[in-house]
C-alpha cells in the first residue's frame, strides 16, 4: 500500500509540473515561427551528455523513453524517477546585429518501475515543440506624393506557446533476447502566431504620420494522440562485449484541432477563417547500436550511434491565401521537408562497484540535424550539437545518480541574411533510484 502511495504522489507531481510548464517555454529562437515550432530534444540525462544516443541503449537503472523496448530492462528492485532542466544562454546574429537571450527550462519528468519478470513501464512528460520570439524588420516603400518623406514597413512577428506530451509506455521482453515496447502520449498545447505590418512616413512610426496598420493573429488550441513502437535485440559476442540493436516507429497522422486565423487593419476591416484538421504529425524512423565492453578490471565502456529520419515533406500545415476578392486558410503541404539526424556518442564509468570517484561516468557526443520547416521557402537551418557530461553518485551504497552536462548548439542557415544562433547550455538532472519493491527479512 505504502508504494501505491507513492506511485500516486509522484502521478500527481508529474501532473503538476506539466501543468506549470505548459505555461512557459524558454525559448526565443527567430525559427520557431517555422511549422510547429522549434522541436525539442527528448534526450534524458542518461543520454544527453552521450549526444542523444538512445536507441540501443538499456539500463536498469534508468529510464530510456525514446526507445520504449529498453523498459524490459528496469531493475525489479528499484523504483526510479527521474527530472532534468536546462540553462541556456545564446546569441542570436543576422544583418550586422545581435542580442543574447537566456533562459531556463524543464526537459523532463518521467518514472519507471518492473510490473513483473519481462516487463516494465515508464510514465512521463516531456516538452514536443517550443514557439517563443519577438523580432521586427523594417524596409523602404517609397516616398509620400505630398511631403517627399520616405514611407517605410516595420513588420513586428510575436509568437508563444508549444506542444506538450503526456505519456505512458510498457517495454516487454517475451522471449529470448527481444524486447518490445510502445509509448502513448496525450499531446496538447497551443499555438500563436502574430504578425503587425505598419506603415509610416517620416524617421519613425512613433514621432511620424501613421498611415495605417494591418495584424494577423493565428491560434489554435493543440489536442492529440503520439504513439511509437520499440524493439531492441542484444546480442552476446562473448563475457566483456554486448552489441544491442534497436529502433523506434512514430505513428505519422492528422491532428483533429481547429485553427483560426484573425485579420483587420486600422480602417476597421475584419476578415476572419477556421480551418479543421490543420496540423498533422510526421510518421518517424530511428535505428542504432551500442556497443557495451566490460573491461578486465571493471571498466566499462558503453558506445552508441544512430540515425532518425522524420518524414515531414506532404504533412499539411495552415497558411494564409489571399485574391483579388478573397482571403483564406490554405492547408499547405510545401512548408516542410524530411529531417535527418545522426548521432554519436560514448559512457565511460572505472568501476560501477567502487569507490566513488571510480563510480563517476563519463560522457561525450555529438550530433548534426537538418531543419524539418522551411523557412521562406528555403531549407531551414541546420544544427549542430557538442556535449560533454558527468554523472555523480549521490553517495555510496545507492545507485542515484546526478546527471550534468554541457552543450553547444549551433543553427545554422541556409542562405545568407538569416539568423545564426549559438547556444551555450548546461543540462541538470537527478536520477532517484529507491528499493520499493525489496521484500525485507524483517519489519
Amino acid at each position: 500500500m505504502t508504494q501505491i502511495k507513492r506511485f500516486i504522489a509522484l502521478l500527481a507531481i508529474i501532473a503538476t509540473t506539466c501543468t506549470a510548464t505548459a505555461q512557459t517555454n524558454g525559448c526565443n529562437s527567430s525559427y520557431s515561427r517555422f511549422g510547429l515550432g522549434t522541436l525539442c530534444d527528448q534526450s534524458q540525462g542518461q543520454n544527453r551528455g552521450m549526444g542523444g544516443v538512445a536507441q540501443g541503449l538499456r539500463n536498469p537503472i534508468q529510464v530510456n523513453m525514446q526507445n520504449p523496448a529498453s523498459y524490459s530492462a528496469i531493475d525489479s528492485l528499484t523504483f526510479i524517477f527521474d527530472a532534468g532542466m536546462t540553462m541556456q544562454t545564446g546569441r542570436l546574429t543576422g544583418n550586422k546585429t545581435s542580442i543574447n537571450v537566456l533562459n531556463a527550462m524543464l526537459d523532463y519528468v518521467n518514472t519507471g518501475f518492473r510490473i513483473r519478470r519481462g516487463l516494465g513501464m515508464s510514465v512521463g512528460f516531456v516538452p514536443y515543440a517550443n514557439i517563443g520570439y519577438n523580432f521586427s524588420e523594417t524596409h523602404p516603400v517609397g516616398s509620400s506624393y505630398t511631403t517627399g518623406q520616405a514611407i517605410t514597413s516595420k513588420t513586428t512577428y510575436y509568437g508563444n506557446g508549444g506542444l506538450h506530451q503526456m505519456y505512458m509506455g510498457i517495454g516487454w521482453n517475451p522471449f529470448a533476447g527481444l524486447s518490445v515496447g510502445a509509448n502513448i502520449g496525450y499531446l496538447w498545447g497551443t499555438y500563436s502566431n502574430s504578425l503587425a505590418q505598419q506603415f509610416y512616413e517620416g524617421n519613425s512610426a512613433t514621432s511620424s504620420t501613421n498611415y495605417s496598420t494591418q495584424n494577423e493573429d493565428w491560434s489554435s488550441e493543440v489536442r492529440s494522440y503520439k504513439a511509437d513502437i520499440g524493439v531492441q535485440y542484444p546480442i552476446q559476442i562473448d563475457k566483456d562485449n554486448l552489441l544491442t540493436v534497436g529502433a523506434t516507429v512514430g505513428i505519422g497522422h492528422k491532428i483533429g484541432s481547429t485553427v483560426t486565423m484573425l485579420r483587420y487593419t486600422s480602417q476597421g476591416d475584419t476578415i476572419e477563417r477556421k480551418a479543421d484538421k490543420a496540423f498533422e504529425l510526421p510518421y518517424t524512423v530511428s535505428s542504432g547500436l551500442t556497443w557495451q565492453k566490460m573491461g578486465q578490471k571493471g571498466g566499462q565502456l558503453t558506445v552508441g550511434a544512430d540515425y532518425a529520419i522524420q518524414l515531414w515533406d506532404g504533412c499539411r500545415l495552415p497558411i494564409s491565401q489571399s485574391t483579388a476578392t478573397n482571403t483564406d486558410i490554405v492547408l499547405s503541404t510545401e512548408q516542410y521537408q524530411n529531417m535527418h539526424r545522426a548521432t554519436v556518442g560514448a559512457d565511460y564509468i572505472h568501476n560501477p562497484y567502487g569507490k566513488y570517484l571510480e563510480r563517476m561516468h563519463f560522457r561525450v557526443g555529438a550530433s548534426y540535424t537538418t531543419a524539418y520547416a522551411k523557412v521562406n521557402g528555403t531549407n531551414g537551418p541546420s544544427e549542430m550539437r557538442l556535449t560533454a557530461g558527468t554523472a555523480l553518485p549521490l553517495k555510496t551504497g545507492t545507485r542515484s545518480l546526478i546527471n550534468v552536462s554541457l552543450e553547444w548548439l549551433l543553427r545554422n542557415p541556409s542562405v545568407k541574411n538569416q539568423i545564426r544562433e549559438n547556444y551555450f547550455m548546461v543540462h541538470m538532472g537527478i536520477t532517484v533510484n529507491e528499493a520499493w519493491f525489496m521484500k525485507r527479512r524483517f519489519q
